[in-house]
Formats: structure tokens, C-alpha cells, sequence
């Protein structure tokens, strides 16, 4: 029997689990619901987070980006122990990795390897929507972590604040401009 638990944004097979969460990652079925998931807004980025760390036991965290017409998601940086993929659900994301610069439609598979400078943006005039997973899990936590030093949270960007936030996880951003 299904149960599920209206708090949590999982479904599982195990009415005695915490919360809904798998207390041994994978050891059984998992649905995470339609509109379940806590979604934050970093600018014209969305997050809504489907899977982390705990879930997977650090194997892997998986969010769904939102992004609004022609924002820039995310501007040049580089991981230092995350690789990223991002499948594109719809609409058109614009991708730099490396010196190579691409747009992605649905149905593609971007991969950002660790170590290597990458940005994204959505490069049409309509919204875009991609499945980003990122291993192993732990960077999921620097988009909670971003989310009050950016509008709409707060007033104004916080760039003292995203510098700290940046250093403390290894992902500094490239003060260059990246293409839109």
C-alpha cells in the first residue's frame, strides 16, 4: 500500500519512514509528487528541490530549474568537486563550458564537468525548464544558502554576502561577463 505523508514532498512505500525520507538511500520505491518540492527564486532562477544528499545517500541531489526569458541562471564559475548535468524539460538554454558556447533545446542532455568554467541562461523570449543533477549531493545546499542574499528575498543583491557564500563552497564565479 502507498501511503503518502502531505508534509513531505516524497511518497514511500513505508508508512514508517520519517517523514516520508528513506532512511537507507534506495532501499525502496520513491515518487516525489508533481508540485511537491520547495521552490526559491535566486533572480530569474528557480530551484525546486527534488532529491538531495540525504535522500540518495550523497550519491546525488537532483533540482528542476525554472528559468524566466532571457535571464542569466547562473554566470561563469567552476566547481571544484561537482559535476552537473542538466537535461532541458523546455524552452531554449543557452550553455557555455569551456570556450564553447551552445543552445539546448528539449530533449537535451548538457554536461558541466567539475573543473571546467560553465554558465547557462535561457536564451528565448518564452520560459525554459531543465532537470539539473549534481554529484556527488551537497551543492544543493548553496542555492538555500544564496536564496536570502538575492532579490526577490532581499531588497538588493548582497554581493558581500554571495562572495562568502561562493568561497565556503569552492564555486567562486568568474568576474567576466557571459554571453546572453
Amino acid at each position: 500500500m502507498t501511503t503518502a505523508n502531505t508534509t513531505s514532498p516524497v511518497y514511500t512505500d513505508t508508512p514508517s519512514s520519517t517523514q516520508g525520507l528513506m532512511q537507507q538511500p534506495f532501499a525502496q520505491a520513491l515518487v516525489v509528487a508533481p508540485a511537491a518540492g520547495e521552490t526559491l527564486w535566486l533572480g530569474g532562477l528557480g530551484v525546486r528541490f527534488l532529491l538531495d544528499g540525504a535522500q540518495t545517500g550523497g550519491r546525488f541531489s537532483l533540482v528542476e530549474h525554472p528559468i524566466l526569458p532571457r535571464a542569466l541562471a547562473a554566470p561563469l564559475h567552476t566547481h571544484a568537486d561537482e559535476d552537473e548535468y542538466s537535461f532541458v524539460l523546455e524552452g531554449q538554454v543557452g550553455v557555455q563550458v569551456g570556450d564553447q558556447v551552445l543552445t539546448a533545446g528539449p530533449g537535451a542532455l548538457v554536461i558541466k564537468p567539475r573543473g571546467v568554467p560553465h554558465a547557462f541562461w535561457n536564451a528565448g523570449d518564452v520560459p525554459a525548464r531543465l532537470l539539473e543533477l549534481i554529484s556527488p549531493a551537497g551543492f544543493e545546499h548553496y542555492f538555500a544558502e544564496l536564496a536570502p542574499l538575492m532579490p526577490p528575498t532581499a531588497p538588493q543583491v548582497d554581493f558581500a554576502g554571495l562572495a562568502a557564500v561562493q568561497n565556503a563552497t569552492g564555486c567562486p564565479f568568474t568576474p567576466r561577463a557571459s554571453p546572453t
